[in-house]
């Protein structure tokens, strides 16, 4: 196995080991699509109970998915990372029925924080969302 099977390989164990006791990405119908060292992408489909009151997705719900893009990126290196700080934008109405794509991206990784962005789009492409999260490595590795 070369060094980049063994990163991505590393970030595919991380990722699913993780995701596999996140109930609230569960809940929430997320859906990894793809991970690599300082990257993941995933997919969410937005349902009716979704909806605000203006029949809209909830601007939480959009977070809710940037932040496990972000969570997944910043732990494909293997050391438990946490969120910091994170600050988002909304550009564009997710509306019921859409299909979301976050796509995560490491900007800088130092041995303790890390910069990432994340972008929300829906299936035309269209930029719903922007993501920064500042991570912090605990020390500990991912179990």
């Amino acid at each position: 196995m070369t060094e980049t099977e063994a990163a991505r390989q590393l970030a595919e164990n991380s990722a699913l080991a993780m995701l596999s006791q996140d109930r609230a990405s569960a809940s929430l119908g997320m859906e990894l699509l793809d991970v690599a060292p300082g990257r993941a992408r995933l997919r969410m489909r937005v349902r009716d109970d979704m909806l605000n009151g203006f029949q809209l997705c909830h601007g939480g719900l959009l977070c809710a998915l940037a932040d496990t893009a972000f969570a997944v990126a910043c732990n494909s290196w293997g050391p438990r990372t946490v969120g910091a700080a994170v600050s988002v934008e909304y550009l564009l109405p997710a509306r019921g029925g859409d299909c979301l794509l976050a796509e995560a991206e490491c900007l800088h990784q130092g041995a303790r924080q890390g910069l990432y962005d994340v972008r929300i789009s829906n299936q035309r492409g269209e930029t719903l969302a922007l993501l920064r999260g500042r991570s912090h490595r605990s020390g500990e590795r991912a179990e």
